[in-house]
């Protein structure tokens, strides 16, 4: 409506029709969902790459056939999409871990980031877990060290432990004229240097014992205690060799004196606690120190490094393979990153976000560690030994005055890590499998354009259920297909051609009639590198790679059959190559027979939806060519929601579909069309129901199926004119 004019003059008006456009959305994304080796649990991740593949999932297995679940998923990934992966539950799996006072949980069962998040975090049943179920953690090992000791002292007394002595006594020495620099002078110490044992060696046989001590403080000759820090070479800070030590107990009595027979810096000797290599901390990170962070705050002992280790290999092929390491992660819950913050760098959140390859759980700190035999030592002494006793030294606390436990250098394997079945067993159930790609159901929540079936179950039937839920799932969704593949007993294995070909009418009979589905007709041998054999797979993900090439080097509404688009990657042969005859009967009952042509390769030779009835839709291309432009439009419909259903908005939404129609009219898409956005199909009554319509008439272009070429021989002299047209 025009703006009334209260006095003479020119109104000038502009009408925007260019608002707005469509864009093709299709983006390639298959689907797969399957008993993979490792990886998150009912969990989509986009994968791109054979090699993410590998990364997130694991490699194929032999047992129970699951290398056809990844080999359909590399296959497809071959053809140049994304793959949605999930990995299917399972009632056995369970999650390597370090239980807490026994080897490992037996019960444990992580199944992703998420669900560590909800119920995982507190947990009391163990110490660390592999990143998520399986056997494939068996044997990893999580070392971990602090600043537990400064210094390993050997002794010559023999049998420590048979004099009692034990972790939480004290040693002393005497120190005589020490100098000690200051500021622009020079201080000489006489009095004790005291320290706190945190581990005992004994050697009874060559009397070769020694203790890890915690060098605390200095305390002169009028009794002054002054705390210090351990410095190396430091005679005012360190033991020495040769110093006459005394031991001391909890009740500040002498457990006898000895000599040091050597003093040595305890980090420097420390290894990996690992069996399979000597891994020296020191080569990863240097000496963990109280964070600036904790020393502010008047708290310590906080620094903790972290390692995960690829024990016997199982993981990697490589024993002793450093996996990932952690370096000045804190004990304190509130911990910012020396130089990096407000980077938060609390071990457990840290290791949880940023670790490929384990969970963390139940703080050591918390309890006595019965597994490994350890118990959070004592922080300190007062003047007369009696232990300082640092009930908020427990870790996962804010770092203000608290001096955290240490528990020093200690490795924790991860066991009890277990399969979908025994020894291995990687066989997934149907109903596990129909609850992971029932989370592609929801499109408003994940893209998804080729649903791949992978292979069938264990019984035919099983199998013909699978494939109903996933066209189930299409027919749900109405922007996706479903790519299904046969039983893989009804061809392989099978060598008579006519049994094989009932076989399949037999099995697709029955399968949910729809346009959103594709049949293929079985199974390739390829070959399996991991595993250095040659495996029949099913062909579902290599007929969604050649939707996926057909996309990319042409248009969806091109057919991906043929000798043009529909060559078959890394098929050495098929389980079933049916004839020409065989063919007809496949085609016939909605089958699109895939045959290796002499001389040509592996094609697909059939571009058939599972449509059980004659229509457009029937055929792949037409059915894309419809996905492609209802998605497309769908997006542009979008912008006008909310808006007015008035002339304008018709009129820009008509400017946007015309020009994208032609232009898959241009690109042999579309023959002809018609759109329809105006007063005759919105209504007033539709208008009044805050509807918006518009009609789009579509005459698809259809792919050629049937070729007839007939030879006509003629006598000389004749007229062509005379016989063209005889031949019908």
């Amino acid at each position: 409506m025009a703006t009334p004019q209260l006095s003479p003059g020119v109104l000038v008006r502009e009408i925007d029709l260019t608002v707005g456009r469509a864009e093709n959305v299709l983006d390639n994304i298959g689907a797969i969902a399957g008993p993979f080796r490792l990886g998150p649990i009912d969990e989509a991740t986009a994968i791109t790459t054979q090699q993410e593949l590998i990364d997130v999932f694991g490699t194929p297995q032999s047992n129970d056939r699951q290398y056809e679940y990844w080999m359909t998923a590399s296959e497809y990934l071959n053809y140049g999409g994304i793959l949605s992966v999930v990995r299917t539950d399972g009632s056995n799996l369970v999650n390597a871990n370090a239980g807490v006072g026994i080897g490992s949980s037996a019960s444990l069962k992580i199944k992703s980031y998420d669900d560590y998040q909800e119920n995982y975090t507190s947990s009391t049943s163990y110490y660390y877990a592999g990143r998520n179920p399986g056997q494939w953690a068996n044997q990893l090992k999580v070392c971990t060290i602090d600043n537990a000791a400064d210094q390993v002292i050997g002794v010559s007394t023999s049998n420590l432990a048979g004099l009692g002595i034990t972790v939480g006594y004290g040693v002393t020495a005497v120190l005589s004229s020490v100098a000690i620099p200051g500021v622009g002078t020079t201080t000489t110490f006489n009095g004790m240097l005291k320290g706190i044992i945190t581990g005992v060696s004994t050697d009874s046989t060559n009397s070769n014992s020694t203790i890890d001590v915690k060098v605390v403080s200095r305390v002169n000759t009028a009794g002054t205690e002054f705390p210090i820090a351990y410095q190396e070479n430091n005679p005012a800070q360190s033991f020495e060799a040769a110093d006459v030590l005394t031991i001391r107990n909890n009740a500040g009595g002498s457990e006898g004196t000895t000599s040091a027979t050597s003093a040595e810096d305890w980090y420097d000797q420390q290894k990996l606690q690992i069996n399979n290599s000597a891994i020296f901390w020191k080569t990863i990170a240097p000496k963990p120190v109280d964070s600036n962070f904790s020393s502010s705050r008047g708290g310590g002992g906080d620094a903790i490094h972290v390692a995960v280790v690829d024990d016997t290999g199982s993981v990697t092929g490589i024993a002793g393979n450093l996996l990932e390491s952690w370096s000045f992660l804190s004990k304190a819950l509130d911990s910012e990153a020396d130089g990096d913050a407000p980077l938060k760098n609390y071990y457990k959140n840290y290791l949880a976000i940023n670790s490929d390859w384990v969970f963390p759980g139940y703080n050591p700190s918390q309890a006595a560690d019965t597994f490994h035999g350890t118990t959070p030592v004592a922080t300190g002494f007062s003047t007369d030994f009696s232990p300082v006793t640092r009930g908020d030294g427990l870790w996962g606390q804010e770092a203000r005055d608290v001096q955290f436990a240490a528990i020093g250098n200690v490795g924790y394997n991860l066991l009890g890590g277990a399969d979908y079945g025994a020894n291995g067993g990687m066989a997934g159930t149907l109903g596990d499998l129909n609850t992971s790609y029932n989370l592609f159901s929801n499109r408003d929540e994940i893209s998804v354009d080729y649903l791949l079936m992978g292979p069938g179950c264990s019984t035919e039937l099983q199998s013909q259920a699978k494939a109903n839920l996933l066209i189930s799932i299409a027919e749900l969704r109405k922007d996706c297909m479903a790519v299904i593949s046969p039983h893989r007993a009804n061809v392989v294995g099978e060598t008579n051609t006519t049994t094989q070909t009932s076989n399949l009418v037999k099995y697709y009979s029955p399968i949910t009639s729809s346009s959103y589905a594709v049949f293929d007709s079985g199974y390739k041998y390829t070959y399996d590198r991991f595993n250095n054999e040659f495996r029949y797979v099913p062909l579902n993900g290599d007929i969604a790679g050649l939707m996926v090439r057909t996309s990319i080097e042409s248009f969806p509404w091109f057919s991906p059959a043929g000798q043009q688009r529909g060559n078959i990657n890394n098929a050495v042969k098929l389980a079933y190559n049916p004839n020409k005859a065989q063919r007809d009967v496949l085609y016939g009952n909605r089958i699109n027979p895939v045959i290796n042509q002499n001389g040509q390769g592996v094609i697909l030779f059939g571009d058939k939806t599972g449509l059980s009835y004659s229509s457009a839709f029937d055929r792949i291309n037409v059915r894309r060519l419809f996905l492609t432009v209802e998605q497309a439009l769908e997006e542009a419909a979008n912008d006008q929601l909310f808006e007015l259903n008035d002339e304008e908005t018709r009129e820009n939404f008509v400017n946007i579909v015309i020009p994208y129609l032609r232009d898959i009219q241009a690109q042999r898409g579309i023959e002809e069309f018609t759109v329809v956005c105006d007063e005759t199909n919105n209504t007033p009554a539709v208008v009044d129901n805050n509807e918006f319509r518009a009609d789009i008439f579509i005459s698809p272009a259809r792919s050629i199926n049937y070729i007839t070429l007939t030879f006509v021989a003629t006598r000389s002299g004749i007229s062509f004119d005379e016989v063209v047209g005889t031949a019908a």
